[in-house]
C-alpha cells in the first residue's frame, strides 16, 4: 500500500484480518498488546489519556478499557454525551482526589465533557452560592466576602477568634476567597473562552483549591443574625 499511512496501514490489516476470520479477535488482542499496562511504567498519564481516547469510541461497541488494559463488556452507548460521561476523565480524577462534593454537583455536566473553562467557572460560582447560603447576603464577589467576613466581629467566622493566631487565620482564609473571585470568577466572567487558555492540570489544581474552600465554608460559624 505505497503512499498510505501508517495508520492506514493499520486499519486495512486489521480489517483484513477481521474478514478474513470473520470475528474480531486479533483486533481485541491488538489493544491489549498496544495498551498493556507494562509499556507505561514510565509514562503512566500517557496511557490514562490513550485509555480514555480509547474508550469514548468503545462505549459505542459495548466495551471499555480497564486499568488493567484489558477489554470487558458494557451497556452499549447510544449518544455522544453518554460515551463522554463514561469516559469523562476530569470527573474520575476529581472522584479520586474526594473533591468536595458541591463542586462535583455545580459542575457535573461540565466535568463529564472535560469542560475546564465553565467547570471552574461553575466552581468558583458554587463558592459565592455557599456563602450566600450560610449568611442570607444577597450580593456577589469581594463585596460578599468583606460584608460576610469582613469587620471586628464578621457575620461568619473561620475561627473563634480569641487569639491573634486565630484571627490572622481567619483573614488568610478570607483573602483567599475574595483571591479566587478575582482570579477566576471576574475573569472568566468577562473573558472569551477562546481567549483564556486553562489545560487540565491547571483545571485540576483550581478545582481542587475550590474543594479545600468548600471544607473551610462548611466548618465556618455564624456568630450574630
Amino acid at each position: 500500500m505505497p503512499g498510505f499511512t501508517k495508520r492506514e496501514r493499520l486499519f486495512e490489516a486489521l480489517n483484513q484480518k477481521q474478514k478474513q476470520d470473520r470475528c474480531a479477535n486479533n483486533v481485541v488482542a491488538f489493544i491489549h498488546k498496544s495498551m498493556n499496562p507494562v509499556r507505561y511504567i514510565q509514562k503512566p498519564h500517557v496511557f490514562e489519556n490513550r485509555r480514555f481516547e480509547l474508550n469514548k469510541a468503545l462505549a459505542f461497541a459495548g466495551l471499555v478499557l480497564g486499568e488493567n488494559g484489558k477489554l470487558r463488556e458494557i451497556t452499549t452507548a447510544q449518544t455522544l454525551s453518554e460515551a463522554q460521561e463514561r469516559a469523562g476523565k476530569l470527573y474520575k480524577q476529581l472522584l479520586a482526589r474526594n473533591t468536595h462534593s458541591d463542586i462535583l454537583v455545580f459542575c457535573r455536566a461540565e466535568l463529564l465533557q472535560d469542560n475546564y473553562f465553565h467547570a471552574v467557572f461553575e466552581a468558583t460560582k458554587s463558592i459565592a452560592d455557599k456563602i450566600r447560603e450560610k449568611s442570607g447576603l444577597s450580593n456577589d464577589g469581594a463585596r460578599l466576602v468583606d460584608d460576610a467576613f469582613g469587620g471586628e466581629l464578621p457575620l461568619l467566622a473561620f475561627s473563634p477568634l480569641q487569639t491573634e493566631t486565630e484571627r490572622s487565620e481567619h483573614t488568610g482564609f478570607m483573602n483567599l476567597l475574595k483571591g479566587i473571585f478575582g482570579t477566576f470568577r471576574n475573569t472568566l466572567a468577562h473573558t472569551p473562552k477562546i481567549k483564556w487558555n486553562i489545560n487540565e492540570q491547571d483545571a485540576i489544581d483550581m478545582l481542587t483549591f475550590a474543594s479545600y474552600l468548600h471544607r473551610k465554608l462548611d466548618s465556618c460559624v455564624r456568630t450574630r443574625k
